[in-house]
């Protein structure tokens, strides 16, 4: 069962979907929130995998962020981690308010740029008791410099150093395409990434925006979520990697893993990073681990549902 929901974050209105399993049972289910990656929709991709985790009794919510997708939000298409994990974090909260989910029984789920943003959150939010990072990108500025030739990469620093001048004098910022036809600037020269976003705009998702903010730039840069990776125990942390990944590398990952502390447990698969979505065998196994994981740590309370005032709807 999937419903059209909707939460307030930071005062921006939040749309997604609620899947809740199909047995109605009176004790209360785990709920996971989970968003997309860098700039991606609800459409691409995270239904396959809510539908998964619903089917083996788990409550889910799939949302776009601010600025994205269905949801509100201006201006549109700028990407900036503290602002989507806040919408991570009012997700969780519009989880645990709903009548027929344990608060106390709450995961996360996250892939690629949103992988990096689940690490962040279990590393500092408490009630997350579940974790599952699939492909995360574990340091942004490394990822851009190995997807970037040191020209292009100190190009585009350039070019966000010049539009901060343009923002500062009350100007918006500039914009530039997500993926971009080899050799075009862009946010994420790559490839494979051009192929599969335009194919999904094209065919499931075309709410989906080649666009971001060139603000967003600086944003990311700064990003470095496995910093804090040993903060997350207690909380049980699954980690899925692709050991083939030209976008997310697989070093990185495993280098953050090592550091994680238990309970912690790592999945690999021999391909690249968008084979956890469009590979059927390998999105089986990614689906099935992760919902596994949430089954072993999200256990009953044991307590029955209790009426909770001013439930979700």
């Amino acid at each position: 069962m999937r419903d059209d929901v909707t939460f307030r974050s930071r005062g921006e209105i939040c749309r997604g979907w609620l899947y809740l399993p199909e047995t109605p049972s009176q004790a209360p289910t785990c709920g996971i929130a989970m968003a997309h990656g860098f700039s991606g929709v609800k459409e691409m991709d995270l239904p396959n995998f809510a539908e998964r985790f619903a089917k083996d009794g788990h409550a889910v919510l799939i949302f776009d962020y601010r600025g994205f997708g269905a949801s509100d939000g201006s201006p549109r298409g700028r990407l900036d981690p503290a602002e989507q994990i806040e919408d991570y974090r009012n997700a969780l909260s519009f989880l645990g308010e709903h009548p027929r989910i344990d608060a106390d029984r709450l995961g996360v789920w996250g892939t690629s740029f949103s992988g990096a943003h689940a690490l962040h959150l279990a590393a500092f939010d408490r009630r997350v008791k579940a974790v599952v990072s699939q492909v995360p990108a574990i340091d942004v500025q490394a990822n851009a410099r190995r997807l970037m030739p040191p020209a292009q990469f100190a190009a585009m620093a350039a070019l966000a150093q010049a539009n901060r001048r343009r923002m500062y004098l009350g100007e918006p910022s500039l914009t530039l395409p997500v993926v971009a036809p080899e050799g075009q600037p862009c946010m994420l020269p790559s490839p494979e990434s051009y192929e599969m976003l335009l194919r999904q705009q094209a065919t499931i998702a075309p709410n989906w925006r080649n666009e971001l903010t060139l603000d967003s730039f600086e944003r990311m840069m700064e990003y470095r979520p496995a910093r804090s990776i040993e903060l997350i125990s207690p909380t049980p942390l699954l980690m899925i990697v692709a050991l083939e990944d030209a976008l997310t590398p697989p070093d990185l990952a495993l280098d953050a893993y090592e550091a994680a502390l238990e309970p912690k447990k790592l999945v690999t698969y021999p391909g690249a990073h968008y084979e956890a979505y469009a590979t059927p065998d390998v999105f089986d196994m990614c689906a099935t681990a992760a919902s596994q994981w949430f089954r072993d740590h999200l256990a009953s309370s044991g307590r029955e549902v209790e009426p909770k005032a001013g439930g979700a709807r």
